[in-house]
């Protein structure tokens, strides 16, 4: 699921440049992805797309709220997302609404708990949806392969 979201993210820039579910699985059957990748990323996407619409119900905690996570969200998020997420929160990358949104589309995944790798990507497609860019350090640090990073 997450290489067919990160092709989506590469090839539309922009969410209204997507095409609609039936002719974007299309696309990504012609291009080679399995049908239940190509399943559970529209599905994932349909979620992010009512979340992040103007007719969202979904309201924002105000800034002086304390975050609890359910145990669903830190079995899904795992050590390394769950510090990458409340580094974003702590450096004011992430509002509060968007901290939820995340929030929903990492329990939305179907199997957990999410790399870190795999979390950098649905945090670019959650930015993509809300029509956001992050900060350019940031989103080099999203978009970097830590694998290949050298800690010295």
């Amino acid at each position: 699921m997450f290489d067919v979201l990160a092709y989506v993210y590469e090839h539309y820039w922009r969410p209204d440049a997507c095409p609609d579910a039936d002719q974007l699985a299309r696309k990504l059957t012609a291009v080679g992805f399995e049908q239940e990748e190509i399943a559970e990323a529209l599905t994932w996407l349909g979620g992010l797309r009512s979340l992040s619409g103007e007719k969202s119900d979904l309201r924002a905690p105000s800034e002086l709220a304390t975050r609890v996570f359910a145990d669903a969200e830190l079995e899904r998020l795992g050590a390394e997302a769950l510090g990458f997420l409340q580094f974003l929160v702590s450096a004011g990358v992430l509002s509060p609404k968007a901290r939820e949104i995340v929030l929903d589309r990492v329990t939305a995944v179907p199997k957990g708990p999410v790399g870190l790798d795999d979390f950098k990507v649905l945090l670019l497609l959650i930015f993509w949806g809300l029509g956001e860019e992050p900060d350019a350090l940031i989103l080099d640090e999203l978009c970097a392969d830590d694998s290949e990073r050298v800690v010295h």
